[in-house]
């Protein structure tokens, strides 16, 4: 499928993804990486730079590297090369990053993602495909602090050498809406193999979009690049305005200028910080004091056998071994513990899809609605997979489950078929009973078996409210629908 123009011109966005890497310690140094201590003291001889201090290579973060690979299907280097990104910044007390830069230590491989099209005049998810460049190992630096410092700037280094991996792709996307769903599913890889928590507001997470746009078949535009975009809200709203702003300035017959930019979401809109610079400008060279690191073949078998499933193939098994819609596959494995709920209230209850309503409806609504996440969901999957055979075996309606899962889910009661029992909701099945209600309905509404006699499908519908009313709302409604034709039939 074609790329969606805007106003006449192709988006073509590529990104830049630093996901910090969930280690005891820093990337080279014994350190804390814990978050939130008081300013500069985790930062140790390494991290500060003096004389003399070496840096020694974290196994962990290498071990954080290979279970990236294999997620996204890339080539792992056997050996990769460190090397010196040189530039001056007053929270990087080296004067250098280290970083690499010629060989990686992950290589190639995707990410597969789906996203919302109407190219066929229906709603349907469409999967698209983001080739990756490149993932290398490198430290972060500290961090400028700007508040109460009366006009000057504070520097704190706890975060100076913390282990990142970045996280390069291809300009494959096309959409501020592509460029969203591909960090989610960056975002569900990265925290589901278990290498970063995703905290995007503490800054373990950091997205930098390269955005540029132009004419279908020329060149690739000029890109500026927004710096730590930190919420998937903020991610689509700054893409679009440097869409926006970009198409206007070449409109108006003005060249864009290669820039780092930051978003404002107070105006919504992006400014250039500065220029951007090319890898040349970063003098690059192999770091002296650190050996090429080597990763032997038993080293990543032995990590593959400890892959847990991941989210794309849990989501193929869903489709294939319950019968799930593919979005409903999708959504429901956006975690390994909503992905764990559910199944075991599928299995449980044997009815995979229902089960899959109720996970994507009502307990998502309310998780959503309390901001808290599915294992601290007030009703097990136990519970909702007793509730969902209730209503299979027909004891209560579909009304009368919301009102049960309610009182679960404030505490007002823990077991279903007490609390079915309690508010006296287990449905009429007894048909002598619901045929003497069907009958008092048609005597009393003359006029709408006349209309439905004249084939007016409102006025059974209208009959079958009054039945329903009649039992107070325990009649089931397929007896109801099938006991009242027969009787206006006859």
């Amino acid at each position: 499928m074609s790329a969606k123009l805007i106003q006449g011109y192709e988006v073509v966005i590529g990104f830049e993804t630093h996901a910090q890497l969930q280690t005891n310690s820093k990337i080279f140094s014994r350190a804390s990486t814990a978050f939130g201590a008081a300013p500069n003291t985790q930062a140790c001889a390494v991290d500060l730079a003096l004389p003399g201090a070496l840096p020694v290579m974290n196994r962990e973060a290498v071990h954080c590297a290979i279970k990236l690979g294999l997620a996204l299907g890339s080539h792992i280097a056997p050996r990769s090369i460190f090397a010196r990104k040189n530039y001056f910044y007053p929270d990087l007390p080296k004067g250098y990053q280290i970083s690499q830069f010629e060989i990686p230590v992950v290589q190639g491989g995707e990410v597969a993602f789906f996203v919302p099209s109407t190219s066929s005049g229906q709603a349907a998810l469409e999967k698209k495909v983001v080739r990756l460049v490149r993932a290398h190992l490198e430290e972060d630096a500290g961090k400028s602090l700007h508040e109460d410092y009366h006009g000057m700037s504070g520097i704190d280094l706890n975060r100076a050498g913390t282990p990142l991996l970045e996280i390069v792709t291809e300009p494959d996307m096309r959409s501020s809406a592509e460029a969203v769903a591909y960090a989610k599913e960056l975002h569900k890889i990265v925290t589901w193999i278990g290498i970063c928590d995703g905290n995007m507001q503490e800054g373990s997470f950091r997205c930098d979009a390269n955005v540029s746009v132009r004419k279908p078949g020329d060149k690739l535009g000029t890109r500026r690049e927004i710096k730590n975009l930190n919420s998937f809200k903020f991610m689509q709203q700054a893409i679009d305005f440097e869409i926006r702003w970009q198409i206007e300035q070449i409109e108006d017959g003005h060249a864009i200028q290669q820039a780092t930019v930051l978003f404002d979401p107070d105006t919504g809109e992006t400014r250039a910080m500065r220029s951007k610079e090319d890898s040349a400008d970063y003098r690059y060279f192999p770091d002296p004091d650190l050996p090429p690191l080597c990763i032997s073949e038993q080293w990543i078998e032995e990590t593959r056998g400890q892959m847990p499933e991941l989210p794309r193939k849990m989501a193929e098994r869903f489709v294939a071994d319950y019968g799930l819609p593919e979005y409903d596959a999708t959504t429901l494995t956006q975690s390994p513990a909503m992905a764990a709920y559910f199944e075991q209230a599928a299995q449980t209850s044997g009815q995979p899809k229902l089960a899959s309503n109720w996970v994507m409806g009502e307990i998502s609504k309310r998780l959503n609605a309390e901001d808290i996440g599915i294992d601290a969901a007030k009703v097990s999957a136990a519970q909702l997979a007793q509730l969902i055979g209730r209503i299979q075996d027909g004891t209560i309606s579909n009304a009368a489950a919301r009102q049960v899962f309610e009182a679960l889910w404030s505490g007002e009661g823990a077991e279903v078929d007490a609390v079915i029992a309690a508010k006296g909701l287990k449905q009429m099945n007894d048909s002598g009973a619901l045929e003497k209600i069907i009958d008092e309905v048609i005597a009393a509404n003359p006029a709408n078996v006349e209309q439905f006699k004249a084939g007016k499908d409102k006025a059974f519908n209208a009959l079958v409210g009054q039945v329903m009313k009649a039992s107070q709302g325990k009649a089931n409604p397929a007896q109801v629908n099938e006991l009242l034709r027969a009787r206006l039939a006859g």
